[in-house]
């Protein structure tokens, strides 16, 4: 990670390069911390100049090499707590040092303040909600919660919601005012996903999955709301009609102790491989006949779009904006907290496989239609332009 930057005036872009600076809470295995290096492959050549800061270091940084490899510089400003002291120098410092025409900020510390310190210095800041949590009032989330809504009803240009789902939540929940708050869908880089002869056997001899057996797959942080649980719940009543179904769940997280538990408490394990964090995820869904997503709250999965790209049908629960990316064509949506409908959908996908093989060639071209990230990124690039040229002395 970078200790100095090159200085530049403050004067605006005119129709030339821009800098922006992206402002997140660490560099950890989050669908965030991955979309944004995803965007930051497309950025430059869209004209913008990006600069990336961590407030804080997650299980190593991991996505921070990762952009560093694409030539993006990254600083590390070793934040651990939003109340430590000192913690908003630091990010202002960020600001001040980088120069930046737009600052963009992910995820909640970085929202608070990041959104302040660019305000102040008179750069218009964007701000990306990536999840629709809603903690107890008068919890410390809930807390930190209304403190973000506040900071963004005072200091954000731009706030962007993931899905339209999104969106209304944030306009209920936040407070934000309407005009304040764009969609815009998560994007991803469909080309990489896209079926390859023989990746299929490679991916399976790779995690010693029977060569024939079906399997479904799920791809997630493993945390509580995304609801594997409930899939493990599933897979007997799967079991029951494909004897030889496997489960292959690729990511970690603090529940994937209570998860190895659940499986062997319901007679699963032996089915069930648990791949943790992969960066080679196109290989893993390239291992599945299904995907599935049983989460309890979602704002929009990025990872749906993934396997939808990948030519995969896709099972997931009906929460979010997951209705905005599933449809009869492409998969089946099912009410969350429902091991039954769940196993019932699965099952449906695999008795018939012309049928998946027809959700997944829909799901291919709806993926590269409509979440394709080189549109999302021109559109991201756009309004950085339309804020950059509104921007106040």
């Amino acid at each position: 990670m970078v200790s100095t930057l090159p200085r530049r005036s403050d004067a605006p872009p005119a129709g030339g390069r821009m800098r922006v600076l992206y402002l997140i809470d660490s560099l950890g295995h989050g669908g965030a911390e991955r979309l944004l290096v995803a965007y930051l492959r497309h950025l430059p050549s869209l004209g913008i100049d990006p600069i990336v800061a961590a407030l804080q270091e997650r299980s190593g940084n991991p996505a921070a090499a990762a952009i560093e490899a694409l030539g993006v510089p990254v600083l590390d400003l070793g934040i651990e707590r939003l109340r430590q002291r000192g913690a908003y120098r630091r990010v202002a410092d960020a600001v001040e040092r980088s120069r930046p025409d737009v600052v963009h900020t992910q995820l909640e510390f970085a929202n608070v303040l990041g959104a302040a310190a660019g305000h102040r210095r008179g750069v218009p800041v964007v701000a990306t909600l990536h999840t629709l949590e809603e903690p107890p009032p008068l919890s410390r989330a809930g807390l930190r919660m209304r403190l973000m809504a506040w900071s963004l009803r005072r200091h954000a240009s731009l706030v962007i919601a993931v899905s339209e789902h999104a969106r209304r939540h944030h306009l209920r929940h936040l407070r934000l005012p309407p005009g304040l708050v764009a969609t815009i869908h998560n994007g991803i880089e469909t080309g990489r996903f896209a079926p390859r002869p023989g990746a299929r056997d490679a991916a399976r001899a790779s995690l010693g999955l029977p060569a024939s057996a079906p399997v479904a797959a799920t791809v997630a942080v493993l945390r509580p709301p995304k609801g594997i649980d409930r899939m493990l719940r599933a897979l007997p009543r799967i079991a029951a009609r494909h004897p030889g179904v496997r489960y292959l769940v690729v990511g970690d997280g603090p529940a994937r102790p209570d998860l190895e538990a659940e499986a062997a408490a319901h007679g699963v394990a032996e089915r069930v491989t648990f791949a943790g964090n992969r960066a080679d995820v196109e290989a893993m869904l390239a291992a599945a006949d299904v995907f599935v997503l049983p989460s309890l709250t979602e704002a929009l999965p990025t990872v749906i779009a993934e396997a939808m790209a990948a030519g995969l049908p896709v099972v997931a629960t009906d929460v979010g904006g997951t209705s905005e990316m599933v449809g009869p064509a492409t998969g089946a949506l099912v009410p969350p907290d429902d091991p039954a409908a769940l196993a019932d959908a699965v099952t449906a996908v695999l008795d018939d496989p012309a049928r998946a093989a027809a959700m997944g060639d829909a799901g291919r071209e709806a993926a590269a239609d409509r979440f394709d990230l080189s549109l999302q990124a021109a559109r991201l690039a756009a309004e950085y332009r339309r804020l950059a040229a509104a921007r106040r002395p």
